[in-house]
């Protein structure tokens, strides 16, 4: 990724599946990203090793991108109708659930967490782990209202905080504008860690930790 204005520590090489089977509940990861296949590879992994390390796996995306997530999955012989019916995968469209809590625009921070930790419920049935990943948020940020992405970031950074769960976020590069580093920053500083968006080889990811 390009030099922004957020800081951050040395950007760090990982063997993708050792990087995703090691992330901490209290990890809030963001990706801004060059391509979808580059997106893809790393939203595969998060979740592909999520399954295979028995945690409930959450993935609010676009329908597009649930589709191609599901046949990733399929192809790597994932059963996926077990692990749904059993709540180990729990794929949701992003503008529904975008649908139930903004509210004039704006994400409404009382029905968010209502809907959120419905969710979350769900996914940490006998005490199971979770991981969640959200696109709502580039969503809000390709309509232009900036303001409700940041604040969406806030309310799930606020959650997260008192919630047990893993989170990541990307947003496509594409849509930031030509002066994109303070947009970048302010994206950038709601997270603990970074992965890198550029096109790298699938079975790597780089990463590094946000600074203070």
């Amino acid at each position: 990724m390009e030099n922004t204005n957020f800081k951050a520590n040395n950007w760090k090489n990982s063997n993708i599946q050792v990087f995703w089977g090691e992330i901490a509940p209290s990890d809030h990861l963001v990706q801004i990203y060059e391509n979808e296949g580059h997106f893809l590879n790393t939203l595969e992994g998060f979740a592909g090793s999520g399954i295979l390390s028995g945690d409930s796996v959450v993935i609010i995306a676009k329908q597009s991108h649930l589709d191609q997530l599901q046949q990733r999955l399929i192809n790597h012989n994932f059963d996926l109708a077990s692990l749904m019916k059993n709540d180990l995968y729990i794929p949701l469209e992003a503008n529904d659930i975008l649908a139930k809590f903004m509210v004039n625009s704006w994400p409404d921070e009382k029905l968010f967490n209502d809907v959120v930790s419905a969710i979350l419920k769900r996914a940490r049935k006998n005490d199971r782990k979770v991981r969640a990943f959200g696109e709502m948020v580039a969503i809000l940020w390709e309509q232009g209202n900036n303001g409700a992405t940041v604040r969406l970031e806030n309310l799930w950074h606020n959650l997260h905080s008192m919630d047990n769960f893993s989170i990541y976020c990307a947003y496509p590069k594409s849509g930031f504008t030509r002066n994109y580093a303070d947009s970048i920053s302010e994206i950038c500083k709601a997270h603990s860690k970074i992965i890198d968006g550029e096109n790298r080889p699938s079975t790597e990811i780089y990463w590094s930790e946000v600074g203070v």
